[in-house]
């Protein structure tokens, strides 16, 4: 089914009624959704300094580029937003795979009247600007040269787009939003996390008319999300191995900070050790396969250590010493 894009926000949400913040702010929103609106998550947990920023984007036509550590949510941030606005919603992961013509079209073989013709199909940038759609580009500090400066004139006030292919000047819709989402600020990998990032034109980066950061949540609010997801661990017994497995989270990141370890739990990877201590039923062996597995050999002795301070109780060594 083809969703209908033939459409304008037609109703105004109040900020503080729709998300719990204190603003006197309101957003245009949609009254229906259509296929392209993501999927409603009731219980999600917003950062308020990130979730302003974006909706200053979506009301204020402002392009938004949010920062931070991997599974923190950024993305989901904006996916959120957009699904409590009914806001249609196209993402773009920009990895070194994708390039100018992968965005803007190319040329095809198609069949009209008989005969075989060279035709240029339109790709999802020119077909996203045309729509009333948020257009969210992930991984932007992983995009190739040439997409970043085919985006430069995209990300201007105007946001308009010249297609040299057909000789055609696009503007933009009047409700085309442009988000993007990078574990950098620009300013490439200082961290030896994120492989692949670069550097970003510090002229593009100008052109963002907002930038916020979205990094690891206090211990409550982290709380929150994993109870959230994981409702049979919302009990007295279940809410200390939850709180447990979050200040071994905090351990890790303190450690990578310090350079004891080069290997960060997320909160997206506390989540996934919440969810796979439920399934196997023991906790040791639920961190183990969501997360030691996953860290260098040499540091399995340290972050053991973190396990026992925070749960009180040793690895099996058969755990530490495991050869993958």
């Amino acid at each position: 089914m083809t969703p209908d894009l033939n459409i304008k926000p037609d109703i105004k949400l109040s900020v503080k009624q729709t998300f719990g913040f204190e603003s006197d702010m309101e957003v245009e929103a949609f009254s229906n959704k259509n296929d392209l609106v993501p999927e409603l998550d009731k219980h999600y947990k917003f950062d308020k300094d990130t979730t302003l920023a974006i909706l200053a984007g979506f009301k204020y036509n402002k392009r938004a580029l949010i920062a931070g550590y991997h599974g923190t949510g950024k993305s989901t941030h904006i996916t959120q937003v957009a699904a409590r606005l009914n806001w249609p919603c196209v993402r773009i992961n920009l990895d070194s795979h994708i390039s100018r013509i992968d965005l803007i079209g190319k040329d095809a073989i198609v069949i009209k009247d008989g005969k075989q013709i060279t035709e240029f199909h339109e790709g999802i940038l020119p077909w996203s600007i045309q729509n009333p759609v948020a257009l969210i580009f992930d991984e932007y500090d992983a995009m190739r040269p040439d997409v970043a400066f085919l985006l430069t004139k995209v990300l201007e006030a105007e946001g308009g787009l010249t297609l040299l292919e057909k000789n055609k000047v696009i503007k933009p819709n009047s409700y085309f939003r442009l988000f993007a989402t990078a574990n950098t600020v620009g300013l490439g990998d200082t961290t030896g996390l994120y492989t692949g990032t670069q550097q970003i034109n510090q002229a593009q980066m100008d052109r963002w008319n907002i930038v916020t950061t979205l990094n690891y949540l206090i211990h409550e609010k982290e709380m929150e999300i994993v109870l959230a997801k994981n409702k049979n661990l919302n009990n007295s017994k279940g809410k200390d191995k939850v709180s447990n497995m979050i200040k071994v989270a905090s351990l890790t990141r303190k450690g990578f900070v310090a350079g004891d370890i080069s290997t960060v739990m997320s909160p997206r990877t506390v989540l996934h050790w919440a969810e796979n201590s439920e399934i196997f039923k023991d906790t040791g062996y639920a961190f183990r396969v969501t997360f030691l597995n996953k860290c260098d050999d040499a540091e399995k002795n340290t972050i053991a250590e973190y396990y026992q301070r925070c749960f009180g109780e040793d690895l099996p060594e058969s755990m530490i010493n495991i050869q993958i």
